[in-house]
């Protein structure tokens, strides 16, 4: 089995950038906020934050809080047999749990770190699902209290702190990247 760099952190603190990276060096991306948006798209719900956190809570009511990961396991397991494969925005520690017991030796975990007020500052201006500083600020506290997100950022492997330019961003996330590699 192939290489599974997990992406961590709280919204707007680059975790898009990162996966991105690695899909350029040809790994293949698990969004795990995709599920949110296939489902709303199928429910014919429109995106936007209260839809979003909506759904998210729905799903992990009806699943569990390992929701995510068992949805996407079966897609994370089929891809590792032939590629490297990236994890955007794995949340809950029971997430976490449950790739790690299927995955744990090819498993590596890239926390983002970024000053609060830089997040809210970069979330309103982003191009994707932008957000006001009161959305976010809503949207930090509602993963922390309800889908326990801080967990599986504590517990990452590697850090990368977000506060600087892109080309510093990009170099620590490379040095990473590297090492993982080499494991």
């Amino acid at each position: 089995m192939n290489k599974i760099i997990a992406i961590v952190g709280m919204c707007g603190s680059g975790k898009s950038i990162a996966s991105d990276i690695l899909v350029e060096k040809g790994y293949e991306k698990v969004y795990f906020g995709g599920v949110t948006m296939e489902k709303l798209k199928e429910n014919n719900l429109e995106v936007n934050p209260e839809n979003e956190k909506m759904m998210r809570e729905k799903l992990r009511a009806e699943l569990g809080m390992g929701a995510f990961a068992k949805i996407l396991l079966p897609r994370i397991k089929e891809y590792a047999k032939t590629k490297n494969v990236v994890l955007d925005g794995l949340y809950s520690w029971d997430e976490y749990l449950i790739i790690e017991n299927e995955l744990k030796d090819n498993l590596s975990m890239i926390g983002i770190m970024t000053d609060k007020k830089l997040r809210y500052s970069r979330l309103e201006i982003r191009e994707t699902r932008p957000l006001t500083k009161e959305e976010a600020k809503k949207r930090d506290l509602a993963e922390i209290d309800n889908i326990a997100k801080a967990p599986p950022i504590a517990y990452a492997d590697y850090y990368v702190l977000n506060n600087g330019t892109i080309e510093e961003y990009k170099l620590r996330l490379e040095e990473i990247i590297k090492e993982i590699e080499n494991k």
